[in-house]
This record gives structure tokens, C-alpha cells and sequence, in this order.
């Protein structure tokens, strides 16, 4: 397995994953009509020019023959925390054939690798209070809870719950 920035022609094999990623890890959780609306094309043309612009820092992990996974990360989104000090994990999505290989810990290594060489000491990262499946992946990985939550809007309101992790002392 390698893993490698994302480049622009990854667009469509991107969105089909993340796409079937979430169609898997969600359903029962999101609402199915959510999910069942979700586009291809439109989620494969958002990935294009996020890329060409670089505006989204994304790694993918590939075999020979497949990209199998990817991560999105940068600098946090959130307003209370110091954006100096503190990095994002924006999303982890495996194919989920793949789920349970190691393929995610790898990608989640990375990421904290980058986010060190860019100096950041807390990694944060952000899951839905009842996908349980995520939430030991991460607990596995060393994150806490820190108190923080939000409500997203994926068809029905849901709360997430944000994670945090120090990975430069």
C-alpha cells in the first residue's frame, strides 16, 4: 500500500468511495432518503476543484490497482480552539471492503505526521455522537472526548462529538 497526495484525475474514484463509504457506516443512522440522494457526479466534480485549487489537503492510500482510502486535514476549523496549535483530521473514508485491514490507522498515522511537521500539538477531529464503529477506531488511536459537540444536518439533525489527541509535547 502507498499513500500519496491526491491529485484532480482522483476525483471520480474519490467520490464513489466516499460516497459508499458513507452509504455503509451511516445507514440507519442518517436518513436512508439522505443517502439515497447522494451524487456521484456532483460529489466527483466538488473533489475535482477542491483539488485543482488545492484547497483541500487530501492523501489517499492505493494498491496497484485501487485507491482503498483517504484523508482530508488542516488546520481546525473550530472557533475555541488556538488555530496556531491545533490541527484537524476533516475526514477518514475507507472503502468498506477495507474496513478492519490496518488501512485507517495508516492514514491516521500520516495524517498526525503531517500535522506534526507542520508544528501543531493537538489534533482534533469530529464524529456522530452514534457511530460507535468510528468512535472506537479513534479511541483505539488515542482520542478523548473533549466536552465539545454541534449538531450537523445530514437529512435529520444528529449530533456530533469532537475528539482530541496531543501529538507534539
Amino acid at each position: 500500500m502507498n499513500i500519496r497526495p491526491a491529485k484532480p484525475e482522483d476525483a471520480d474514484a474519490l467520490a464513489k468511495l466516499h460516497i459508499d463509504s458513507w452509504k455503509a457506516a451511516y445507514k440507519g443512522l442518517v436518513p436512508q432518503s439522505y443517502l439515497n440522494a447522494l451524487d456521484y457526479e456532483k460529489r466527483a466534480q466538488r473533489f475535482r476543484d477542491s483539488l485543482e485549487k488545492e484547497q483541500l489537503e487530501t492523501y489517499v492510500a492505493e494498491n496497484a490497482e485501487n485507491i482503498l482510502g483517504f484523508v482530508i486535514l488542516g488546520a481546525c476549523r473550530d472557533e475555541d480552539v488556538d488555530k496556531k496549535t491545533t490541527g484537524e483530521i476533516w475526514g477518514i473514508y475507507l472503502s468498506p471492503e477495507c474496513w478492519r485491514k490496518g488501512i485507517g490507522s495508516k492514514l491516521c498515522f500520516y495524517a498526525e505526521g503531517i500535522l506534526k511537521s507542520y508544528m501543531y500539538k493537538t489534533m482534533v477531529l469530529w464524529v456522530f455522537a452514534k457511530n460507535f464503529q468510528a468512535r472506537r477506531f479513534y479511541e483505539a488511536m488515542g482520542y478523548q472526548l473533549d466536552g465539545a459537540s454541534k449538531m450537523l444536518q445530514p437529512g435529520k439533525a444528529l449530533e456530533a462529538i469532537r475528539y482530541r489527541k496531543e501529538i507534539l509535547k
